[in-house]
C-alpha cells in the first residue's frame, strides 16, 4: 500500500456525501458533548481517527432532513451542526464554500468541510431561502430526494412533470448565477437530462452509481453518463449496496414479495425476515463497487468520475469497505486494475476540484 498511501498524501480523497449529520441527531440529538469524534465512535461510520486514516481531504456534508414543513428550520439546524463540529475541532476540520477555501485548508493540515442540502424539499420553494443557503456556505443541493418536489421528479417517485417544470429549470439558473452545485443523485432520469440542459455550468452526481451494472432507478444511465461528460461534470460513485449489487437488488426484491410487511434493507426487519425469506443475503463486496468505477470511466471518461461513498447514510457498506477509513483499500483495488497515478488523482479529488473552480467560474 504504500505507493496508495503516498498518492493519497498528495492528493487527498475529496468525498462528495456523507450522512454524519443525521447520524449524529439521530444517535444523540447533534450533542458534541455525548459522543467525542476526536475518538473511535463505534456507533458511526465517521470519526476523525478514521477520516485521517483513509487520507480524507475534504468531506461535503449531507443536509439531510425529512420532507415535510419544518424542512427549511431543520436543515438550518443541521448546518449550525457542522459549524459547531467544525468550531469543536478546530485542528482537524475547517469550513469550505470555494475550491481556494479548500486548497487552504488541506494545505494547512485539516479537513476541508464542506455542505450540501439533500433534496430541494429544504429551500421551501423559494429562490430566496436558496440564496441566502448559498450566502451560508451550502455548496451543492441535490435537486431532490426520495419523493417528487413541485418542480422536479425524483427516481423513487411516481414521475408527474417528466422532469423539471419551469420553475425547476429557474433553479437550476439561479444555482449556476450563485456557485452552487446543482446534485443529479436522487433524480428521475428525465430531471437528470432537463438540468444537464439547463445548466450552463458542470453539475454533479454527488453519491450515484451505473445503471448498466445495478439497475435502479437511482442510478445514472450511460445516455446521462456520455451527456455528463459533455456537461465537463462528475459522477461520484456511492458505495450503497442497494445501489452496487444487482444480486443485491435481486434478494431485496423478493424478500419484499416475500414479507411485504418487512424492510429487507433494515437489519432489524432482516433478523426476522430470515424466518420467512429463506434465500441468504448476497455479500457485497469492494470489488462490487470497483466494477462502477470502471464502468463510469468507460462511458463517461477518466476526468468525470469521483467518490462519494455516502458513509452514515445506510447502516452497512460493502466488504473492505466498511467506514470512511477504506478509501486506501478502493484505490490499491484500481491500481491493481492498471490505473495509473496520474488517473487515480483525478478520482481522489482533481476532477471534483475542477468542478467547483469551474463553478466559482460562472458564478456571477
Amino acid at each position: 500500500m504504500t505507493r496508495i498511501e503516498d498518492l493519497l498524501r498528495e492528493h487527498p480523497v475529496i468525498d462528495g456525501h456523507n450522512d454524519l449529520p443525521i447520524a449524529f441527531y439521530e444517535l444523540c440529538n447533534y450533542d458534541l458533548d455525548a459522543h467525542d469524534l476526536s475518538g473511535p465512535v463505534p456507533q458511526l461510520h465517521t470519526d476523525l481517527p478514521r477520516l485521517r486514516a483513509g487520507h480524507v481531504g475534504a468531506q461535503f456534508w449531507s443536509l439531510w432532513v425529512p420532507q415535510d414543513d419544518q424542512a427549511v428550520r431543520r436543515t438550518f439546524e443541521q448546518l449550525d451542526f457542522v459549524h459547531r463540529l467544525v468550531s469543536r475541532f478546530p485542528s482537524d476540520l475547517r469550513l469550505a464554500s470555494s475550491a481556494d477555501d479548500l486548497e487552504a485548508a488541506i494545505k494547512a493540515g485539516r479537513i476541508a468541510s464542506l455542505t450540501g442540502m439533500e433534496g430541494g424539499h429544504s429551500i421551501g420553494e423559494s429562490l430566496g431561502v436558496l440564496r441566502m443557503m448559498r450566502s451560508l456556505g451550502v455548496r451543492y443541493m441535490t435537486l431532490t430526494h426520495n419523493h417528487n418536489v413541485p418542480w422536479a421528479d425524483s427516481a423513487t417517485d411516481e414521475p408527474v412533470l417528466g422532469g423539471l417544470n419551469d420553475f425547476g429549470e429557474e433553479v437550476v439558473r439561479e444555482m449556476n448565477r450563485i456557485g452552487m452545485l446543482v446534485d443529479l443523485s436522487h433524480v428521475s432520469a428525465d430531471t437528470m437530462r432537463d438540468a444537464l440542459r439547463v445548466s450552463s455550468a458542470p453539475v454533479i452526481f454527488s453519491h450515484s452509481s451505473a445503471r448498466a451494472i445495478c439497475d435502479v432507478p437511482r442510478n445514472a444511465p450511460d445516455d446521462v453518463l456520455e451527456t455528463l461528460a459533455a456537461n465537463d461534470g462528475v459522477c461520484m460513485v456511492t458505495f450503497v449496496p442497494y445501489f452496487t449489487s444487482q444480486a443485491y437488488v435481486d434478494w431485496a426484491a423478493g424478500a419484499r414479495e416475500a414479507a411485504p410487511e418487512l424492510n429487507p434493507l433494515d437489519p432489524k426487519d432482516q433478523v426476522k425476515l430470515a424466518e420467512t425469506y429463506d434465500v441468504p443475503k448476497p455479500t457485497v463486496t469492494l470489488e462490487d463497487v470497483v466494477e462502477h468505477v470502471d464502468h463510469v470511466r468507460g462511458i463517461a471518461g477518466v476526468d468525470h468520475i469521483g467518490i462519494g461513498g455516502d458513509y452514515d447514510g445506510c447502516p452497512e457498506f460493502p466488504v473492505g469497505l466498511d467506514d470512511v477509513a477504506s478509501y486506501p483499500a478502493l484505490f490499491q483495488a484500481l491500481a491493481d486494475r492498471g490505473w495509473n497515478d496520474q488517473e487515480l488523482a483525478k478520482l481522489a479529488s482533481g476532477n471534483i476540484l475542477r468542478v467547483l473552480r469551474a463553478a466559482d467560474d460562472v458564478a456571477v
